[in-house]
């Protein structure tokens, strides 16, 4: 990479965006290439491809993707449960946030997503909205992701609209037993598909394509085929000379005077104050994160952009379910005993995304997306030992996981459910609890409604039915109508009315003209699918609404 262009501290740039992982990314490569001055604030280490390896107690049970718990910590507040600190719901403090160690399963949303108040309102207990536009909208831009970024598949999901062209990338190679999943989807009369995935299955300039390394998930990249801000969009913003990324930049406050964004205040490493004047200022460091600088800044006032009142309400995860099925190895076709160097299945179904058992009631459902467990092997063995009741240590552990490795292949599920906003469900500022930095730690309130915890079972149990009909010998469930953290959306929602939402159909503050929030916390629903895909695809929009703002000169110099 090109030396990268740096900004002297007293100079006002175009743009300061605050995080670089799938909001931010999109929107400095959209607004370098179009000729502003960008500054990219990420708070956490900027990681090269060295840094990566397959350690699981490195990148998985250490402090590699967040700070600890001692650092920076948030308080969970389950429905019902003790206040507890924790780190569960963050995602990542790096160059390129959470889509360093994402899967890069990338559906897109469906029509009827985008208007779920119009289905399901007057729902008891839940908060919907509409978004305030339709799929069509949001097409363009998912195509968008896919030739700029690099996704592999093949548009063979019967649920999905019809894509405007083919994926870029041909499917990446699969394991035998995704034949599995294929054969027990058809049994139970439902259509297994192709998971397409942002990793490249061959180059891609100089990414390099998928080795197949079998810890991918939770892992950063050693050859950047998968499609990370860090290995994508960044290096090539940066590549303009128009776009500065600092690492290792807290930002604590967004000043704002005379009802405009003017400067973004953050500690550098050495704890070190630093202010970055902007004549736009875009906030992408995820749905609980970006709530938490608009409700500290001004915080004596309530917050800015928050006279709707709703900054940090309406959030939304996607509601989890998740199930096994243990297959005999020596039951298996001769091309499917053996372990496989591949470990990609990538097979997902869709047949309940809307329940046809639930139809005249609230049948919204989801996406189940089949793959085999984690290679890790303390997450394994742990798997293993909490799967019996109650659950298994020494020697019976051993056997169990001798059976494991050498008896059985296992495949599992994942269920990406709707989750429906809800007065249960929300982030405030802790008011005894700070950070490092001095600054109120995140209180995250959670509480699934009984609706998407009662789809979330009748997805699982289709999971179930699907790998009994392939063969299973055993099957099990792990989580009914639990929570997946890492996606997080709806505490900015988008919309018409100031009243009633935080930012407007653009991702503009509807009271703060040269503020834009770009991740998951304008989505006004969950949707149910892994939402990664879309806050790249809505930055890629919304970075070509505001480099059009520039080029009329609405932004003031």
């Amino acid at each position: 990479m090109a030396p990268m262009k740096t900004y002297d501290p007293n100079e006002t740039v175009d743009v300061c965006i605050v995080g670089s992982g799938a909001g931010g990314g999109p929107m400095a490569w959209s607004l370098a290439n179009a000729g502003a001055s960008v500054v990219v604030l990420e708070k956490g280490p900027w990681y090269t491809e060295k840094d990566f390896s397959p350690d699981e107690i490195l990148e998985c049970r250490r402090d590699f993707w967040r700070r600890g718990v001692d650092v920076e910590p948030r308080v969970h507040q389950w429905k019902g449960a003790r206040p507890t600190k924790s780190v569960d719901s963050w995602i990542a403090a790096c160059v390129g946030g959470g889509t360093v160690h994402m899967s890069g399963f990338v559906h897109r949303l469906h029509p009827d997503d985008f208007h779920m108040a119009k289905t399901y309102g007057g729902l008891a207990g839940a908060r919907l909205a509409d978004w305030p536009f339709d799929y069509k909208e949001l097409a363009p831009w998912y195509d968008k992701v896919e030739s700029v970024i690099g996704v592999s598949g093949v548009n063979d999901n019967p649920f999905e609209p019809k894509h405007a062209a083919p994926y870029p990338f041909e499917p990446l190679a699969v394991n035998p037993l995704s034949a599995l999943v294929e054969q027990g989807a058809a049994k139970t009369g439902m259509k297994a598909f192709t998971t397409p995935r942002l990793i490249l299955s061959r180059d891609k300039g100089d990414r390099r394509a998928c080795m197949m390394h079998p810890y991918c998930g939770g892992y950063g990249c050693p050859s950047g085929a998968k499609g990370s801000t860090l290995h994508s969009v960044i290096p090539e913003a940066v590549a303009t000379g128009r776009c500065e990324v600092r690492a290792g930049a807290m930002v604590f406050e967004i000043d704002v005077k005379d009802g405009r964004a003017r400067a973004v205040r953050y500690f550098d490493e050495a704890g070190n104050p630093h202010e970055q004047k902007a004549r736009v200022v875009v906030l992408s460091a995820s749905a609980i994160e970006s709530a938490r600088l608009l409700l500290h800044s001004g915080s004596a006032h309530g917050g800015i952009a928050n006279g709707s009142g709703l900054v940090g309400k309406n959030l939304t995860f996607s509601t989890l379910g998740k199930g096994w099925g243990a297959f005999d190895r020596a039951k298996l076709p001769d091309e499917m005993k053996a372990t496989h160097p591949i470990h990609f299945v990538n097979r997902s179904v869709q047949d309940g995304y809307k329940l046809a058992s639930r139809k005249g009631e609230y049948d919204k459902g989801g996406t189940l997306n089949f793959l085999l467990p984690h290679r890790n092997p303390i997450y394994s063995a742990e798997r293993l030992s909490l799967r019996e009741r109650p659950r298994v240590w020494g020697s019976a552990l051993m056997e169990s996981v001798r059976r494991y490795y050498q008896d059985v292949h296992e495949i599992e599920f994942e269920v990406f459910g709707e989750y429906m906003a809800n007065d249960d469900t929300f982030m405030a500022l802790s008011k005894n609890q700070n950070d490092k930095w001095g600054m109120p730690v995140a209180e995250v309130h959670i509480g699934v409604h009984d609706e998407d915890k009662k789809n979330s079972k009748l997805l699982v149990d289709q999971g179930i039915a699907i790998l009994e009909a392939a063969g299973a010998s055993d099957t099990g469930v792990d989580t009914v109508g639990g929570v997946t953290f890492v996606l997080q959306h709806g505490t900015c929602r988008m919309g018409k009315d100031p009243a009633t939402s935080v930012l407007d159909p653009t991702c503009k503050s509807h009271e703060i003209d040269n503020l834009y929030v770009v991740d998951g916390s304008c989505f006004p629903s969950s949707g149910g699918v892994p939402t990664t895909l879309t806050i790249l695809a809505n930055s890629f929009r919304v970075g070509s609404l505001l480099a059009d703002r520039f080029t009329r000169r609405e932004i003031p110099g």
